[in-house]
């Protein structure tokens, strides 16, 4: 049976040919081996391609000497919050990263397009939060460091396809893969290895794509909210990027001097449920032992009223102190 190599594979064998470290070497094999047909004509060659890429893991991991067990790549967090983007391979990651923030991530039709986590900021009114892009999760093949940058980041939205009727099952192949890792996506983390989260349904404008979602829906249960967009047309962008800043659990808290206005401009991140003395600490650290008390302006009955140290925040509070 003839091998039928794809455009795709062959452009991933080139890479490999032309790669000079390990590490561009090992991307290029499992480029090779997400875009090899698979059939029985291929069956030796998929082989083949296991063997090396294990072969050349094992040399990496010998090379790195007392750095091994350490991820491969950091991603410094900033703005309000870091928020991972996993998935299987092609379900549009890296497309909504680009709906949502100002990062030109490399897009193609075939997987592992993303070989490196990829950040960019989303703006969310007066805040950025940053979303990262990471390579896709496959049974096959995922780095530990990818597991590594999931497990420090503040929340994860996990990207599913809703053009493919292989939809069910690409999902739960993920969320086993992060099972194997002791991790989980949740809608509110209470497990020490569970990560607070959402579904991100993409290309909703595929045909079928509405049956498949009501399909998805109902595979999930309450375990995750999910949002359907469409990121190629912008469909459900702006609902989604709320729920991305709602999902970190955090809240914004302006600080108004007294007899001035409040610098509405900057807030403090606080995370949800902080108190006045919370805000306190985060706006100066004397203020916590001077603090003799605090007014509040709110979203809805606090006009300047004054309230206690223990008193629960809400987004968008603002707080005079008085020392």
């Amino acid at each position: 049976m003839p091998a039928n190599l794809t455009p795709q594979y062959l452009e991933a064998d080139r890479k490999f040919k032309s790669a000079t470290t390990p590490q561009n070497k090992l991307l290029a094999l499992e480029e090779m081996l997400a875009t090899i047909p698979k059939h029985k004509g291929t069956e030796k060659m998929q082989a083949d391609l296991k063997r090396r890429i294990a072969k050349l893991r094992a040399q990496t991991q010998q090379r790195k000497g007392a750095a091994r067990g350490r991820p491969s790549f950091h991603v410094d967090k900033e703005g309000a919050g870091q928020i991972v983007m996993v998935g299987a391979p092609n379900v549009g990651k890296s497309t909504v990263l680009r709906a949502l923030t100002n990062a030109q991530p490399e897009i193609a039709d075939y997987p592992f397009t993303t070989r490196v986590p990829l950040p960019g900021m989303m703006t969310y009114e007066n805040i950025q939060v940053q979303l990262v892009d990471l390579p896709p999760i496959t049974v096959e093949f995922s780095e530990g460091w990818l597991f590594a940058i999931i497990r420090t980041a503040d929340a994860a939205a996990l990207v599913v396809d809703l053009s493919t009727d292989d939809l069910l099952v690409q999902t739960e192949q993920v969320q086993s893969v992060l099972g194997q890792a002791k991790l989980a996506i949740a809608a509110a983390a209470g497990e020490p290895n569970e990560k607070r989260g959402l579904v991100v349904a993409n290309k909703l404008d595929a045909p079928g794509a509405a049956a498949r979602l009501v399909l998805l829906r109902e595979f999930l249960g309450d375990r995750l909210p999910v949002f359907p967009v469409s990121a190629t047309y912008g469909t459900g962008v702006e609902e989604l990027r709320r729920a991305l800043f709602e999902v970190l659990g955090v809240i914004r808290v302006y600080s108004k001097p007294p007899g001035r206005k409040a610098d509405t401009s900057t807030p403090f991140i606080l995370r949800r449920g902080a108190t006045v003395l919370d805000a306190a600490e985060a706006i100066h650290k004397d203020f916590v032992a001077r603090l003799k008390y605090a007014r509040l302006w709110g979203q809805d009955e606090y006009q300047g009223q004054m309230v206690g140290r223990d008193h629960v925040l809400e987004d968008g509070d603002v707080l005079e102190l008085h020392a």
